[in-house]
C-alpha cells in the first residue's frame, strides 16, 4: 500500500467521507472514481474532452480484431506478468485507461494511475470494477499524492511530449520510483529537421487555439475525403511524402489494420483530434532523453526504437533502473 499526500505540502493524507484530508484540513474530493487534487481548466483540458468523448475507441477489449494495447505494453516494458505479483505500480497520463485495462486485467499487479485532465472519468468508467487493485487520481505530473520512492514500477505512454517541461517531467517519474526500482517511457521522437515538416506542425498554431468543439467538428466532416486521398496517395508509392502534408493522421503508420470500417473512422478521427488539439506537442531525440535520465540517477537499459504488434509498428522507449 502506497502512502497517500498533500503533494503541496508533504502531510499524508487519510479518508475523510467523501474524499481525503489532511491534518490541516486541506480536503481532495472524490470524483467519479478519482481523487481530485487540481481544480478546474489546465493545458490537458483536450485531452479531457477527447477521452470521454473517445472513452472506448482504444480499449482492448471493446475492439473486434484488436489486442493492439496490449502488445505494445508488453513490448515497450518487457514486463511478464508473473513478476508483478504484489508489486505497486504507477501509471503517468492514463487517458480513458487503455494501458490500464492492460494491466488490471492481465498481470495481478497493484495500479495506481493519474492524469491531468478529466479523462480519469473515461478511465474509471472503463476499469473501475477492478476494485482497490485500482486507485485513480486526478494530479499533475509534478505534484503527485505520493512520496518519493514509493514504486516498484512506473510507466508513462504518450504523454512526456505533451507536458510543458519534459526533462522536468522525467525527473518527476524518477523521483517515484524505489532505489531498483524501473522507469519506461516513451515519446515522439525527433529523425532530424523531416519531423517538422509535417501537417502537424503547420496547422497546430491555428487548429490549438480553435475550440474543442469546432475543431471535432472540422475533422468529422473532412475525415472520409481525406482517408479517401490518404490511401490514393498509398497505392501511388507517394504516401510517404504527400501524405505527411494531408491534416490527418498516419493511418499505416498508427493504426491496426484489421479494424472494421466504422472503427477505423473513428479512430482516424480520434488520432487527428489528437494531433491537432494539445497545447503541447516537444518531440525529442532518443539521446537526449538518455542523457537526461542518466542525470536523474538512473541507469539505462534500454534506449532505442521497439516494434509491436503484426504491423510492426514503432516507439522510442527509454528504459532505465534507479540506481
Amino acid at each position: 500500500m502506497v502512502e497517500l499526500i498533500n503533494p503541496l505540502n508533504g502531510h499524508t493524507l487519510r479518508k475523510n467521507g467523501n474524499g481525503y484530508s489532511d491534518n490541516e484540513d486541506n480536503f481532495f474530493p472524490l470524483v467519479n472514481g478519482a481523487l481530485r487534487l487540481v481544480q478546474g481548466n489546465n493545458y490537458t483540458e483536450s485531452f479531457g474532452f477527447q477521452w470521454n468523448k473517445f472513452q472506448k475507441t482504444q480499449i482492448d477489449r471493446e475492439q473486434t480484431n484488436s489486442n493492439l494495447s496490449r502488445e505494445r505494453f508488453f513490448a515497450e516494458t518487457g514486463w511478464k506478468p508473473e513478476e508483478l505479483i504484489g508489486k505497486d505500480l504507477l501509471e503517468v497520463g492514463s487517458g480513458a485507461g487503455r494501458f490500464s485495462q492492460v494491466v488490471l486485467d492481465h498481470t495481478p499487479a497493484n495500479l495506481y494511475s493519474i492524469d491531468y485532465s478529466d479523462a480519469v472519468s473515461a478511465n474509471y468508467r472503463n476499469n473501475g470494477h477492478h476494485g482497490e487493485r485500482f486507485k485513480l487520481f486526478q494530479a499533475s505530473i509534478y505534484e503527485m499524492p505520493f512520496p518519493d520512492n514509493s514504486f516498484d514500477k512506473i510507466f508513462c505512454f504518450g504523454v512526456l511530449q505533451h507536458t510543458p517541461d519534459f526533462k522536468r517531467s522525467i525527473k518527476a517519474l524518477i523521483d517515484k520510483v524505489k532505489p531498483g526500482g524501473e522507469v519506461v517511457v516513451d515519446f515522439y521522437p525527433v529523425k532530424g529537421l523531416w519531423t517538422k515538416v509535417h501537417a502537424k506542425y503547420i496547422f497546430r498554431p491555428f487548429t490549438r487555439r480553435m475550440s474543442h468543439e469546432k475543431l471535432l467538428r472540422r475533422i468529422e466532416r473532412n475525415a472520409e475525403w481525406l482517408m479517401k486521398l490518404y490511401f490514393f496517395f498509398n497505392k501511388l508509392g507517394t504516401g510517404k511524402i504527400f501524405n505527411r502534408f494531408l491534416p490527418i493522421c498516419d493511418i499505416k503508420g498508427t493504426l491496426p489494420d484489421n479494424l472494421s470500417k466504422k472503427e477505423l473512422k473513428e479512430w482516424v478521427i480520434l488520432d487527428t483530434f489528437d494531433m491537432f488539439s494539445p497545447e503541447h506537442d516537444h518531440p525529442q531525440k532518443i539521446s537526449r532523453v538518455k542523457k537526461w535520465f542518466e542525470e536523474s540517477g538512473m541507469k539505462v537499459t534500454f534506449a532505442g526504437f521497439v516494434h509491436y504488434g503484426k504491423e510492426n509498428f514503432q516507439a522510442a522507449v527509454i528504459k532505465g533502473l534507479k540506481q
